[in-house]
């Protein structure tokens, strides 16, 4: 490790009997950089992280099914700016909490299995999709609660899609990955008026007129089994599978032809002892650095710009 940064334990939180499947700060406001919500369980909690190092509990929901595993979660806003927090998991019902009022927002319901990740339209934050294991990928609206878009079908993904992202700069463009060990790049620009009526629309959400994106732009096999994260790096894209590495790769779309392309691996970080699957990685708010954990408990933390990669640090 170069140890260019140093890390340090501040505190330990244990929270509940239940794994925790997810983490993530509020990227969304600026207004809230040091908050951050954690899921696990049934439980969805908010923390604030102190500048002595310690945390302070927010808020904490517990939801009505007992039985809920929650997997994922993800920052949203209202279009006044109010924070939302979307959580989902194994009962497939989308839990939408405004931390605003510390009550249940709204809940979507659409897919037909357990949701695996949800992530948040940085450019649009009331826009969200969501990956699950009924093998869809769909696109909501979170202010009325609309499903615009549904990713599946005919070049759609043929297992359960394990991961999701937008592309931080082209409003249009997603990708995803999962158990069909393929990672597909879907573009939503000639279904985009949908998405702009789905802001506009007064009826019942029922009624809207959700459209099937069935063919994505292209689908790449950078790995030979389970990709269970995949992440934009500007045009470029970070994935990982059960091989103890993280590829940063190139798509190089045809546009003339759909779902072709060929893909350029650009470089690998390494992480061993990294081989079970729904591991997830993340990178910082600016993109510099990329974390992920191990079956052991190790965390790596990778300069993720750097060429060949630098391994900043390996906590343990």
């Amino acid at each position: 490790p170069s140890r260019s940064r140093e890390y340090k334990l501040c505190s330990k939180h244990t929270e509940g009997k239940r794994p925790l499947y997810a983490i993530g700060f509020n990227f969304i406001d600026a207004r809230y950089y040091d908050v951050f919500a954690t899921v696990g369980g049934n439980r969805v909690t908010t923390y604030r992280g102190l500048p002595d190092g310690n945390l302070a509990v927010l808020q904490a929901y517990i939801d009505a099914d007992d039985a809920q595993s929650f997997y994922t979660l993800s920052w949203a806003c209202d279009l006044d700016g109010t924070p939302l927090l979307v959580a989902a998991g194994s009962n497939a019902v989308i839990r939408v909490i405004n931390c605003a009022t510390e009550k249940l927002f709204k809940s979507f319901l659409g897919h037909g299995d357990s949701i695996n990740e949800i992530r948040t339209q940085p450019l649009k934050p009331s826009l969200f999709i969501s990956a699950s294991k009924d093998e869809s990928v769909r696109l909501w609206n979170v202010h009325t609660g609309i499903c615009i878009l549904i990713f599946a079908g005919g070049g759609g993904h043929r297992n359960e899609v394990l991961s999701v992202d937008f592309h931080p700069s082209d409003i249009y463009r997603i990708a995803s990955c999962g158990m069909d060990n393929t990672v597909k790049i879907w573009s939503m620009k000639e279904f985009w008026p949908y998405v702009e009526k789905s802001f506009t629309w007064t009826d019942l959400p029922s009624k809207f007129p959700t459209k099937f994106v069935q063919f994505p732009l292209m689908t790449s096999v950078v790995h030979s089994n389970y990709v269970d994260c995949t992440r934009w790096l500007g045009d470029f894209i970070l994935s990982k599978s059960v091989d103890n590495e993280i590829v940063l790769w190139e798509p190089k779309i045809k546009e003339q032809g759909p779902g072709e392309g060929s893909i350029d691996v650009l470089q690998k970080y390494p992480v061993p002892d990294c081989d079970i699957w729904f591991i997830k990685f993340s990178c910082d708010f600016h993109f510099n650095q990329l974390a992920i954990g191990n079956r052991e408990g190790k965390i790596y933390v990778w300069e993720v710009q750097a060429s060949p990669p630098v391994l900043i640090t390996r906590a343990e």
